[in-house]
């Protein structure tokens, strides 16, 4: 039992940043706008991030820095995408591109080096409970953060006017503009905030999981939340169960190792991908059902007439 409680809870602090990026991707994707920048955005976070932690000393600031440098391109690719009309797949992979190669430049002197973290974490009380303490209630206030953040977007999107709105302009940009709404800047807008979760997530990476910074650290995690918005049919609740099962996938190659099931780490080190793709794959065989819950404007610059 106290392997199972180890695995789920590895498994939650490896969904985390998973959760995070796939929220800020459903919300730009909400609003009809595809970020495929995802990987760079999480990049730039995480060096970021780790380097205020590093000169600072100040988690908090640093998880914050992160999602603000990560905002502020996001902004870039927003004005990019949203107001000059620009291809939106291509502008996101050139972040991506942008965002591998300068995260590796400004990172180059913090290769190494490490963060000394408090490893006494979790909720008070709850943490000392049997299975259910360590398995859910000894992690990073963060985790518990991305949580209400989930809880958040599931308020904002389905039960607020604004929320209604943007999913409007998500279904049928040009109706929203006829009836006087401010399309373009609400795109702007979502598009900011989300790369600012991705910021977030990217931060986390480098601050709290790993405590320390690696070229590439993000290791297509940004990709995978991609495809998690699809996994999702683009609803915040599913984000996050789907999140914490890849996040379980993840670290169960660490677990079987620990026990003594020896399988090629080639192997398992593939396991995140191949279920990405396998779950893909079997959405993909019913085209008329991921278009019935896929915003309809996704991907379709709007030219206010």
């Amino acid at each position: 039992m106290h392997e199972l409680a180890l695995l789920i809870a590895a498994g939650i602090a490896s969904g985390t940043p998973l959760l995070l990026a796939g929220l800020g991707l459903l919300l730009n994707e909400r609003a009809g706008v595809v970020n495929l920048g995802a990987e760079g955005l999480m990049l730039i976070a995480a060096v970021t991030g780790f380097g205020l932690a590093f000169y600072t000393g100040q988690t908090w600031l640093a998880l914050l820095g992160g999602a603000a440098a990560a905002a502020l391109f996001s902004a870039l690719l927003g004005w990019m995408v949203v107001y000059l009309n620009t291809n939106q797949y291509a502008s996101g992979l050139a972040l991506s591109l942008f965002g591998a190669g300068i995260s590796a430049f400004v990172g180059a002197a913090l290769v190494g080096k490490k963060l000394e973290i408090n490893q006494n974490q979790g909720l008070p009380f709850l943490a000392d409970l049997p299975f259910v303490g360590p398995a859910l209630f000894q992690q990073h206030p963060m985790v518990y953060l991305a949580v209400a953040l989930c809880l958040g977007m599931v308020l904002f999107l389905y039960h607020s006017k604004s929320g209604r709105l943007l999913r409007g302009i998500g279904e049928s940009p040009a109706s929203a503009h006829a009836l006087g709404f401010p399309v373009r800047r609400i795109r702007w807008i979502s598009v900011v905030v989300g790369g600012s979760f991705c910021g977030l997530a990217g931060a986390y990476l480098s601050v709290v999981y790993a405590p320390l910074w690696v070229e590439g650290m993000v290791a297509g995690r940004g990709w995978i939340a991609l495809a998690l918005t699809v996994f999702a049919t683009w609803r915040p609740w599913r984000v996050l169960v789907g999140a914490y099962l890849f996040g379980s996938v993840t670290m169960l190659q660490l677990h079987l190792q620990a026990i003594g099931i020896e399988i090629p780490t080639q192997f398992m080190s593939m396991l995140p991908y191949l279920a990405t793709i396998l779950v893909l794959a079997l959405i993909s065989r019913n085209p008329s059902w991921i278009r019935a819950n896929m915003p309809a404007s996704l991907g379709k610059p709007f030219h206010p007439g």
